[in-house]
């Protein structure tokens, strides 16, 4: 039964979100070029290659590479949109592979092919009423510009990150009204290959090389920003973070403190793109650890003149802080280690499940910046059963999703949290960026397709998909 006291705004953007690297495939097709994101193996080593520990910067013999094919979106999109737009979707979150536009990053002219793609992706969308919401750069850094330059280490892809933004803009003007810089980019100091392209060198300091890189991301960001609103005033540039708010173990000051320096580092990235400066603990931790970001007069200047217009980001779990005496139980849940939290169940892959913790953290994200959030991403990754008649019956997901939009529903209808939209993460499955599987599945649609990369990627609905077809039309009253 549907209650419609408690609906979301009118102009909701209710959809799903994907990332090319996951989704795409095609990974050598129509001029595209070899990015960090393709080199990520399947298997025990996919940990060290996205963390910078273990350097693989082209495919070797002995590995499974999802990326090359994932669900061959390249192939299926128009497919895979109508899908989308019979549950009702009103955005659609993607992001643009790199190297589909700048095959190296370094280019002076664009890839016309990559460009036509991406120009009939969002066309097909905007034929139903999706709006797309377009993350810029998910992951993505060219395999040649880590070569050449190291990465995000060196500002130099500061220039090539402006060209790729302004050719974006100005192709797809009037196209694309929502546009994200980077996606998670606190990731860089827990996966520093896949966040910013870093494989470190031996003896090299990983603190100084992590928020140097994201130094220049920043600025990247503060660039696109002011590029995409000089292009077009009416766009919305948007950043994006791996959220969840960290709950002390307990209450002795020591646990309370850890769980402030966790939160700290994690919103820093936020608080400039958001604030414009560095907060001042950031400051004084990289002036104690002799870190020198690079940076100069013109980029304190472009950080505090271009903040952004949203705050976007990912929610899967909370996590819990402790001081290093503190005796409790560990857990290792996607990149954030941490104490286990005795009040709270976890996921088959070991994530803490904690709806009320999406509103606790809704309401700390809104409390500090007093902007407009959008939530990207947000899902269950969990095995499905696929019956003899060809059902998946994911009840579990549906429990999932249900117990985080309530949630939701109430930062927004109770507390008063300015809410612009809300996708689920995977709305058809893909392959996982933590662990390169296809069996995390998070999708509504199932894909024929299994971790060795076996399959014939046909799509099917799920049960989930006709329950979230009734949640957007009903704006989010009908949970039932």
């Amino acid at each position: 039964m549907a209650d419609t006291t408690k609906r979301f705004p009118d102009g909701f953007l209710w959809g799903g979100a994907t990332a090319a690297n996951q989704c795409e495939g095609a990974y050598n097709v129509d001029g595209r070029g070899l990015a960090n994101v393709d080199v990520t193996p399947h298997g025990k080593d996919r940990f060290a290659v996205v963390a910078g520990e273990r350097k693989m910067l082209d495919f070797e013999d002995g590995y499974y590479y999802p990326a090359q094919t994932g669900i061959d979106f390249y192939h299926h999109y128009k497919e895979d949109i109508a899908l989308f737009a019979e549950m009702g979707f009103k955005t659609f979150r993607m992001s643009i592979a790199w190297t589909r536009i700048f095959p190296n990053g370094d280019e002076e002219q664009p890839n016309e092919a990559g460009l036509a793609f991406y120009e009939d992706v969002f066309r097909t969308c905007q034929s139903y009423g999706i709006e797309p919401l377009v993350t810029i750069t998910h992951f993505d850094c060219p395999i040649h510009l880590i070569k050449k330059y190291g990465g995000w280490r060196s500002r130099e892809l500061i220039e090539f990150y402006k060209r790729l933004a302004t050719t974006l803009f100005t192709r797809y003007k009037g196209l694309v009204k929502y546009w994200l810089t980077f996606n998670e980019i606190n990731m860089i100091l827990h996966l520093p290959f896949m966040g910013a392209g870093i494989v470190f060198d031996e003896g090299e300091d990983h603190d100084a090389a992590k928020y140097k890189a994201a130094h220049n991301e920043l600025v990247a960001s503060a660039w696109a920003t002011k590029i995409a609103h000089e292009i077009d005033p009416e766009v919305k540039i948007g950043c994006m973070m791996a959220a969840g708010t960290y709950y002390p173990y307990s209450c002795r000051p020591e646990d309370v403190r850890a769980a402030q320096v966790d939160t700290q580092k994690e919103l820093c990235f936020i608080d400039v793109q958001a604030r414009g400066k560095y907060p001042n603990h950031a400051l004084k931790d990289f002036e104690r650890r002799g870190i020198d970001l690079g940076m100069t007069d013109e980029d304190a200047q472009l950080l505090a003149e271009n903040t952004v217009d949203f705050i976007s980001f990912s929610y899967y779990n909370t996590r819990t802080s402790a001081a290093p005496d503190t005796e409790c139980e560990r857990t290792q849940g996607n990149a954030f280690a941490g104490p286990k939290n005795p009040y709270l169940k976890s996921s088959e892959w070991g994530w803490a499940l904690d709806p009320l913790g999406f509103r606790i953290t809704l309401n700390d994200m809104y409390d500090r910046y007093q902007k407009p959030l959008f939530v990207v991403e947000n899902g269950l990754g969990a095995k499905d059963t696929v019956e003899e008649d060809g059902s998946v019956n994911d009840d579990y997901r549906i429990d999932y999703l249900r117990a985080h939009i309530e949630a939701m529903r109430d930062a927004v209808v109770e507390d008063g949290v300015d809410l612009m939209g809300y996708t689920t993460w995977g709305p058809i499955d893909l392959v996982s960026a933590g662990t390169g599987e296809m069996s995390k599945r998070y999708g509504f649609i199932y894909v024929d397709r299994d971790d060795a990369g076996n399959g014939t990627l046909a799509r099917s609905k799920k049960k989930s998909f006709d329950w979230y077809k009734k949640v957007i039309a009903s704006n989010g009253s009908d949970l039932a």
